[in-house]
């Protein structure tokens, strides 16, 4: 531990700046400011060149500053559903600690909620056009009745990045998810592992109107065929996100189907259906591979009564979607258009680390 004597004669940590970015390359301070706020005029190799010396160097931009110097207040909107909790109250938290790292005085930030994801988002979107909003984060559930309120939000000005599942034929800024269709393949190679030869499988999604959900459904049958052709796989079924929806859907299915020996439950709304398959007394038979984590599914895992979860990483995804729109907005970076995050694959042999993040969901990094 430092004596009070050398604490006293430390020098104080030296804040690297546009100037010594500049000096270090023997470039002009308007380059560099160009170059790290991707602006047109700067050569692809010069900006390499600044970009690799400013993380060398350690710079950091002063955000506060740019805030004074614009003397302006950012508006965004934060568009998510209620129901579906295990999944979306993470991603609001995500949000508010990536949020949290702005000046509070230059930030609005209002939470617009609505009942159920495939319900009501889009005339909560409609209801935003001509209030001339900085920014929106939506999680479109309906990716074609979207688009062209997000391409008319775009054009007057408020830049929409979507988080969760995405509009991708939009104009919108840019979209932050999970690869939905590796989430797919990894759960039909789970199964293929798991089950004999001949076993017949199902997949129980939301809506496929959401683009998150037929992307699973995409990589899961593309994946099956692949690397399990000998597995049957049952017609999808929609349950539109609705609870009381889908235990009525699951009971049906598991009555028409009692040869199924394995499920994939690719939306985050699987409690209903295990509560069916409980009830039907067939746990024990059928291998399920859910998507994310909750107490309740935690313990399911526990008991052994499911095989795998894909987490979503809701939190990351949130975070990462709120900064990439204020780094936009304040100092004019434009992120990548599509940012496909990998999912985590959770089982009882590192169910341990996960558990903590249902408690805590900003405990663990990435």
């Amino acid at each position: 531990m430092k004596s009070a004597k050398a604490l006293r004669s430390s020098k104080p940590v030296q804040h690297v700046g546009i100037k010594d970015i500049a000096a270090s390359l023997s470039i002009s301070i308007g380059t560099v400011d160009r170059a790290l706020h991707d602006r047109p005029g700067v050569n692809p190799l010069t900006r390499d060149r600044v970009l690799k010396m400013a993380a060398k160097l350690g710079y950091r931009p002063n955000v506060a500053a740019r805030f004074l110097k614009l003397n302006r207040t950012f508006r965004i909107a934060v568009l998510l559903p209620t129901e579906i909790a295990t999944f979306f109250q993470p991603l609001r938290e995500g949000i508010r600690a990536g949020a949290s790292v702005w000046p509070d005085a230059g930030l609005e930030m209002h939470f617009e909620d609505y009942n159920r994801f495939g319900a009501g988002n889009v005339a909560l979107l409609k209801s935003l056009v001509g209030k001339h909003l900085d920014g929106v984060v939506c999680a479109p559930s309906d990716a074609a009745a979207a688009t062209p309120v997000i391409n008319q939000l775009q054009r007057e000005g408020t830049a929409v990045v979507c988080v969760a599942t995405d509009a991708v034929r939009s104009e919108r800024l840019a979209s932050i998810a999970i690869d939905g269709y590796v989430s797919g393949s990894l759960a039909a190679e789970l199964l293929s592992y798991a089950l004999p030869p001949s076993a017949t499988v199902g997949i129980f999604t939301g809506d496929l109107r959401v683009f998150d959900h037929s992307e699973k459904l995409r990589g899961y049958a593309a994946s099956l065929a692949l690397l399990a052709p000998h597995l049957r796989l049952l017609p999808v079924v929609e349950s539109h996100d609705d609870p009381a929806q889908a235990y009525s859907m699951a009971r049906k299915m598991l009555a028409e189907h009692a040869t199924m020996q394995g499920l994939y439950i690719s939306t985050a709304n699987s409690l209903p259906v295990l509560r069916a398959i409980r009830e039907a007394g067939r746990l024990d038979s059928v291998r399920i591979v859910v998507t994310d984590l909750s107490p309740e599914l935690i313990s399911e895992m526990e008991n052994g009564y499911v095989m795998a979860a894909l987490y979503q990483r809701p939190f990351t995804q949130g975070r990462i979607a709120i900064q990439s729109l204020l780094r936009y907005l304040w100092e004019h970076i434009r992120p990548a258009r599509i940012t496909k995050l990998a999912p985590h694959v959770v089982m009882r042999g590192n169910l341990s680390i996960f558990s903590r993040y249902v408690e805590d969901p900003g405990s663990i990094p990435g």
